[in-house]
């Protein structure tokens, strides 16, 4: 007897609501045309990325044919596509990545694509000294860290970085890391609370909402996102029905809650931890000449880059550094508005070159 094919579930209405509903976004291969489509609407398809500052980030990298380079958030390998094509054959690109969900489908698309010069190895970008000595190298030509969260991570509810749509509040990129996002937001003080909203995130009303968080945790633990969601908004005097009904036919408007998800997310990932150390062991592992750029999202990652590079100019490690940060430009805005708090460092190491670190 011959099985019928499984028929794809149904959702109600027209359109597909939820993130599993997507079937032509999730299968971007399948339906290139809807893809298209979207990103002509300036949306990001559910189970893609879109590159940021791609034009920007080739020319202050400037991989060559032969060389080697190291992709230090490798996501869904849009910066990583367009720099193998230029290394060629003879080059060899070193991915790294902590997300163990998109990290093997990354690798095998690249493959397929460019074969053999595709390394990935799934750590941390502060373990980059490591990563080179288990690829048999001391110093890379070039080194890529693009510090944003990708579409694929924000869109898919199950992974709790999405405000719009609800899901277990985890907020981990790398899932061997203990500490969800919920376990960290029922158990900091109300002032640590605070103090990171306002530190990591820039939230005005960061004091309101640790407040209206511990309220809340103490009638009962927070384990979903829109609980937290909820928690935000009631902060504000607002509910979620209130806000869309402000927002509507306003075009893209930033969630009330994003910024306090942004901080969490920071804190569970330690982000700027794991930036310090890349900051540190980057200039020991570039050749001379060698070139490193640095994409940060937030006021905080950018300040720590701006320090960093300023101080290696003086000390002669950098032979000159961007004075001012690159943003992206207008045409880019208008087709991915998920671009917008994009700044763009590069610095170029001096001729003095130097070894690499001592790896543990």
């Amino acid at each position: 007897m011959r099985l019928m094919p499984r028929r794809r579930p149904r959702y109600a209405g027209t359109h597909p609501r939820s993130f599993a509903q997507k079937y032509k976004e999730l299968a971007s291969a399948t339906y290139p045309e809807h893809t298209q489509h979207l990103r002509e609407k300036g949306k990001t398809p559910a189970s893609t990325h879109v590159p940021v500052m791609l034009n920007e980030v080739l020319e202050q990298l400037a991989p060559k044919s032969g060389e080697t380079i190291v992709d230090c958030t490798l996501g869904y390998g849009g910066h990583a596509a367009a720099i193998l094509e230029r290394i060629g054959t003879s080059g060899r690109l070193i991915g790294l990545d902590v997300d163990g969900i998109e990290l093997p489908k990354t690798l095998a698309r690249l493959r397929e694509r460019f074969g053999d010069v595709v390394h990935a190895h799934r750590m941390r970008f502060a373990g980059l000294a490591k990563a080179l000595a288990l690829e048999g190298v001391q110093q890379v030509d070039g080194i890529l860290a693009d510090l944003g969260v990708s579409s694929m991570q924000l869109d898919d509810p199950q992974r709790g970085f999405s405000v719009k749509h609800d899901g277990p509040l985890d907020l981990r990129m790398d899932d061997r890391l203990k500490k969800t996002g919920a376990m960290l937001v029922n158990s900091l003080e109300e002032k640590e609370l605070s103090a990171a909203l306002e530190e990591l995130a820039d939230e005005p009303d960061a004091a309101a909402i640790a407040r209206a968080i511990v309220r809340r945790r103490e009638r009962s633990p927070f384990v979903r996102t829109h609980e937290l969601v909820d928690a935000v908004f009631e902060a504000r005097h607002l509910t979620r029905a209130e806000w869309r009904e402000r927002t509507e036919g306003r075009g893209r408007s930033v969630n009330p809650a994003a910024r306090t998800f942004q901080a969490l997310r920071m804190l569970v990932n330690d982000e700027l931890g794991n930036l310090r150390e890349l900051l540190r062991v980057a200039p020991h592992c570039l050749a001379p000449g060698g070139r490193l750029v640095v994409i940060s999202f937030h006021r905080g990652e950018d300040e720590l880059v701006k320090e960093a590079f300023a101080t290696g100019a003086r000390a002669g490690v950098y032979a000159a550094i961007a004075e001012e940060p690159l943003r992206p430009s207008a045409e880019e805005l208008r087709s991915n508005p998920r671009a917008s708090p994009a700044r763009l460092r590069f610095a170029i190491r001096s001729s003095a070159g130097g070894a690499g670190p001592d790896v543990a």
